[in-house]
Formats: structure tokens, sequence, C-alpha cells
């Protein structure tokens, strides 16, 4: 009995509305998010690059410390790399997204405040009491007789 109890409140809880459209809005966030990723590594970085001099932004490091060779020539010790040019990449993401976030915010707050501001149709009159037609008609049979 306790099973089905919770599995009922579970599924009253997930179709509400807004946990419904918080998941959409989640799965949709996502895939922007790798829109704007791609957009930023794969056509605004190149260019950006080339113009400070054929700087490939992803491969931007510190090294602080190098890597340890053996003798007979493989590495014994990674290099200790501080990768700046993977922080500008997430950096100018993070950019982008909130840009476009903004941008979309700012457009529905001035859908909705244009719909508040339209003026909103008359009340249409209400509908004559029984007595307002009760002296309608006397009026009317008034002034056939004159």
């Amino acid at each position: 009995m306790g099973k089905s109890t919770f599995l009922q409140d579970f599924k009253a809880f997930a179709m509400k509305g807004n946990v419904v459209d918080m998941a959409v809005g989640v799965i949709i966030g996502g895939a922007f998010g790798k829109i704007v990723s791609s957009v930023v590594a794969d056509i605004i970085m190149p260019p950006l690059g080339l113009l400070i001099g054929g700087v490939n932004f992803t491969d931007l490091k510190w090294v602080m410390k190098a890597a340890e060779y053996g003798a007979d020539g493989k590495e014994t010790a990674a290099a200790v790399t501080l990768n700046y040019g993977n922080f500008l990449q997430a950096t100018f993401d993070f950019l982008i997204i909130a840009f476009s976030i903004f941008l979309f915010i700012k457009l529905i707050t001035k859908l909705t405040q244009k719909k508040a501001e339209a003026p909103a149709a008359p009340p249409a009159p209400p509908a004559p009491t029984k007595e307002e037609i009760l002296l309608t008609e006397i009026r009317d049979l008034l002034k056939e007789k004159q």
C-alpha cells in the first residue's frame, strides 16, 4: 500500500507543470550549451587566435614543472601545467551563454510588458434586469399612444 502511494505521489509531482517545464528547460539548456561551445571553439577562437598570431587557445598553458624523462627516453613524470587556454575558452563560452540568456529574458520581459500595457476591451454592458425590461416596454407603449 505504501509503495503505490509513493508512486502516485511521485507521478503527481512529476506531472506538475513547473517540474515538466523545468526539465524541458534543462534539456534545451544543455543542448544550447553544446552549440555555444562549438561556436566558441570552432568559429570564434580560431580567427581570434589567428589575429593574435596563430595561437590555438586550447594549447595555451604555463609549464610549472617540465616532464621528466628516463634514460630510455620514456616519460617518467608528466609535466605540471596550468592550462589557462582551456580556462579562456570556458570563459568565452560562459560569457556568450550568459549574454544569450540575458537577451532572451529581456525579450520575454518586453513581450509580457506589452501584453500588460495593452488596453483591455471595455466590459460588455450587463444584461438588463426584469424591471428594466418591463420599464422599457411601458415606455414604448406610452410612445405608441402619443
